[in-house]
Order: structure tokens, then sequence, then C-alpha cells
């Protein structure tokens, strides 16, 4: 039963990666009633076998994932930075290296949305599809590996047990060697397509409007800290066995309305801010998280039945790697966690079981797991659109000022496999 209902995450996957070049027209109308259908499909097949556990928590988990994505891209959205500066590789570098360094403070989400309209304004003159699949690469995926608020993967490690702290301490040289590497790779692509005559002054200046809405983000980044593991009066809801927390939640709603109600409206209008390219990610990923339940319990119990001497970071990194890039990386986070865990005699539903796998005291070779599970998801969560949700608000974003962005096996085919992946094998060869 779970295999047949495993076909709806295929089906939804090529759906994504067909029908936009073959109907496109079609599919951005009929989008929602395909990710409905299929979800429906999913969760009927889940009521069949008497499991009302699987859907609540997918849904569940698909909330905590979306809401801070949505309140990250909200705050930032009332964020303007005026960028004036010729259209330099040294120029476009240093945006880049920001949106990596943003990436962990704002969120993947949050960067992607306050720094694409600016990169784009800037390279008007020469805007390329590279422009914006490194702007992918390193600010809506790698750049974000350093804290939990930086990828939705590391925040679902926090909420476990990880400590906050844990990716900054053990990830920053292969968050260094690979942002590093991608940023001398994007210099020679664009010094390659240098226009000269677009440089009349040397000028550079940056200025920031809508500084108001950094205290929305300072209360987002003090929400994500609301855990009712470790504050124990905070009220959770109990169901079949699972505590579900909501404060945070509806912490984070109310964030979304008061930072969208009380922005400047003059700061909105010169963002061109809309929900329009956050509105497919929301109900894309509503039938992701769906529809990849039983494909992840297939998968999981797949590699369950692999003797556990053969669980290494190697492989851990490699298995990730793999699912991040076609499945959503948050739950593949989990999942394979889940696995290096068992494989040890740990259990990653217990807060202080986890915290002490990060701590790497009792159990053997447990931070190089860690390590090997939390970089891989972000990492390769750029090797296609559906690897991580800022890659579909960019790509939709960049298609609004006439970008033609490659579609979904082009993408892989001309810039992940050639560009990206060599770059992750070397920080594979590095450190595992």
């Amino acid at each position: 039963m779970l295999y047949m209902m495993s076909l709806a995450f295929i089906a939804l996957l090529l759906s994504i990666a067909i029908c936009p070049l073959v109907c496109p027209k079609y599919w951005s109308k009929r989008y929602p009633f395909v990710v409905g259908i299929l979800s429906f499909y999913v969760i009927v097949g889940y009521l069949l076998l008497n499991d009302y556990v699987s859907p609540v928590i997918s849904i569940v988990e698909y909330l905590q994932f979306i809401l801070l994505i949505v309140a990250l891209y909200v705050v930032s959205g009332g964020i303007c930075i005026d960028i004036k500066a010729n259209s330099t590789p040294f120029v476009n570098m240093f945006l880049l290296l920001c949106g990596a360094c943003f990436s962990n403070i704002f969120g993947t989400t949050g960067a992607a949305a306050l720094l694409i309209r600016p990169f784009i304004k800037i390279n008007k003159n020469r805007l390329s599809i590279y422009h914006i699949v490194f702007f992918i690469f390193i600010v809506c995926n790698v750049g974000g590996a350093l804290l939990p608020v930086g990828d939705p993967p590391l925040f679902l490690g926090f909420l476990k047990g990880v400590p906050f702290f844990w990716t900054l301490t053990h990830d920053f040289l292969p968050w260094c060697t690979a942002v590093g590497i991608l940023l001398i790779l994007f210099y020679i692509f664009d010094r390659r397509n240098r226009d000269d005559s677009q440089m009349r002054n040397n000028n550079f200046s940056i200025s920031i409007g809508g500084k108001r809405n950094f205290i929305w983000l300072i209360c987002v980044m003090l929400a994500v800290f609301i855990n009712p593991v470790v504050f124990s009066s905070i009220p959770v809801i109990y169901y079949h066995g699972h505590d579900i927390p909501f404060i945070r939640e509806v912490l984070l709603i109310v964030i979304i309305i008061c930072a969208y109600k009380l922005s400047d409206r003059k700061i909105l209008a010169k963002n061109e801010f809309s929900f329009e390219p956050i509105h497919e990610l929301i109900i894309l990923f509503f039938g992701i998280f769906v529809t990849m339940m039983p494909a992840n319990t297939v998968i999981t119990q797949i590699i369950k039945d692999i003797d556990t001497t053969y669980i290494n970071p190697s492989l851990l990194f490699w298995g990730t790697a793999g699912l991040s890039s076609f499945l959503d990386n948050a739950p593949t986070y989990l999942n394979m966690l889940t696995i290096s865990m068992t494989s040890n005699g740990a259990d990653i539903n217990d807060y202080f079981d986890v915290i002490e796998y990060a701590s790497g005291g009792i159990y053997d070779d447990s931070i190089s797991h860690l390590k090997a599970v939390s970089l891989a998801s972000v990492f390769f969560g750029a090797m296609t659109y559906i690897g991580n949700g800022p890659n579909f608000m960019v790509k939709a974003i960049a298609e609004g000022y006439g970008v033609k962005m490659p579609s979904f096996f082009m993408y892989i085919l001309r810039y992940s496999i050639p560009i990206l992946l060599p770059v992750l094998i070397i920080v594979w060869l590095l450190f595992f």
C-alpha cells in the first residue's frame, strides 16, 4: 500500500519537472488542483490504513516549516536595500558573499527576498541566467548552513535538540570552502560577461530603508527559541503520544500580520513586494510534505535494513545529498538523522539524547554523522528547484524581470551537475 501511495510523490515530482515546460499556461492555472488531488489521495490512503496520526504530524511539520519562511519573507519585504554601484565581478561577488552571511540571520528565504531585486537591478544591462543560478547556489542554499534560522532542516534539528550554535562551530570551515569556491567560479563566469562600457564611475553606496522591520526580525529570532521541551511551562497539544507546539506558530502568524500591516507602503512598493512569488511555494510544498510521507517511510525502511556497520559519514552525506536534491531537504534531514541515531542506539525523539548525540560524548563518531547530514541537507538543496523553498521564489522573481530560467531538467544538466556537484565533491573529500 505504501508503495502505491508513493506514486503520488513521483507524479508530483514529474509534474513539477515536466508540466511548466510542456504546458506552462495549463500548469500555472491548474497546479493547485494537481497538488490537491495527489495530497487527497495520500491522506485517504493513510486513513484506510487506520493511521490518523501521520497526516496530522506531517501537516504540523509543514506549518512549522512554512510559517518561518513566510515570516522571514514578509519581514524582509519591508526592508529596502538600495545599492548604487557599477556591475562588476567584484561588486557582484561582494553582494553574493553578503547574501551568504545574511542567510544565517534572515534565513535563506529572507536573504533571497532582500537581495535578489537589488542584485538583478545592478546587473540589468548584462543580466544572464548564471547570475540567478549562482544566487540560488550561494544565497538560497549553501550560505544558510551556519545557524538554525538559516535553513529549514537545521531549524528542525534545533527543535529536536541540536544546540543553536552547533552548526556554526562545526560547519564553518566546510561553509567557507563551498562559498569560497562558488564565488571564484562566479567571478570566472562574470569576468567573461563584463561590459566595460557600462562602468561610468566608481561610486558605491548602500542605503537601507524600513529599518523598523528589524524589530520584527528580532521577534522572529526570539520566537524560534520557544521550545516546550526546554520550557516546560509552554503549553502544547497532546495528540496520540505526540506533543504538538503551537505558541511559536501563533506568534509567527501575529508577526507576519503586524509586519505586513505596519510596513512602510513606499518601501513595499519599491521592493515590488507581493505574495505571488511565495504563493506557488506555499502550495507546492504542502503537496511535497504530504505526498512524500509514504516515500520517506519506504526509503527509511530500505535504509534501515542496511547493516549498521555501513552507516558512516560518507554514506550519510551522499544519502542525504541524493534525497535532499529531489525530496524536500527538511524532512530528509530528520529521516537521515533518525537513521544515524538509530544505528548508534539513540532516539531522535528524546530531546536529551539529541543533545548528547551532538556533543559526541557517548556515541561513536556522532559529530561527524550529524555534520554530514547537516551539510548535505543544506548544500544539496541547490541541486534542483524543489530542493529548497527559496529556489522557486527566486526563479519566479527572476522570470518576472524577463530572465528565461532553465527548465527543471536543464537546470540540473547545465548548472547543478557541471558546476555545483564538483564543489560539493571537494567538500566531501576534504571533510569526510
